[in-house]
């Protein structure tokens, strides 16, 4: 595990807050006259979807879901298991998926898949996160916070071993490569 020397600040606190007020923003902007359904990803999600509901001026619901496709390995299997699924129906809904980081693509391409399926009125994408280097497979992001490259991060949410989540800022971990 690597200690806090080995830790070197990619966002600030205040950069993160800044961004995260201009989704906020635009997301109003977007929904206007509207209720939204925000579905966050658990866990790493968490922080940036408090911050960021906070930042919506709109009339809005939480739900949450838990997916794994990560198991005990740095980088995505492919293989997506719902841990928790939603609690209510978002059928007739306008609902936005709010996700840490996107890298391969194949987690969020599944959860838009299901719940298309369930046949909400919209369905879009908020992500803290963009890591293109290591896309595989083209998802729509709708709202994204920053683009990364392609580092391993820490920090505001993402874990490493389920470290560092609490961390007000985003950070990289020197010397490691892969998912954040």
């Amino acid at each position: 595990m690597p200690n806090a020397g080995e830790l070197r600040v990619l966002y600030t606190r205040e950069a993160i807050s800044g961004r995260v007020a201009e989704l906020g923003r635009q997301i109003t902007a977007d929904y206007q006259g509207r209720s939204l359904c925000v579905v966050g990803i658990l866990k790493g999600a968490t922080i940036f979807l408090a911050d960021l509901v906070r930042s919506i001026s709109l009339p809005l619901t939480l739900d949450f879901m838990a997916v794994s496709s990560y198991g005990h390995a740095t980088s995505s299997t492919g293989v997506v298991r719902i841990l928790k699924d939603l609690d209510t129906h978002i059928a007739g809904h306008h609902v936005l998926i709010v996700e840490d980081i996107v890298d391969s693509g194949l987690t969020l391409r599944y959860l838009l898949n299901l719940l298309a399926a369930r046949g909400p009125a919209s369905l879009r994408t908020c992500v803290f996160l963009d890591k293109p280097a290591r896309r595989e497979v083209e998802v729509p992001l709708d709202y994204v916070g920053f683009a990364i490259p392609d580092v391993f991060v820490v920090g505001y949410g993402l874990d490493y071993a389920e470290d560092y989540r609490h961390l007000p800022y985003l950070a990289v971990i020197d010397g490691e490569k892969s998912r954040g």
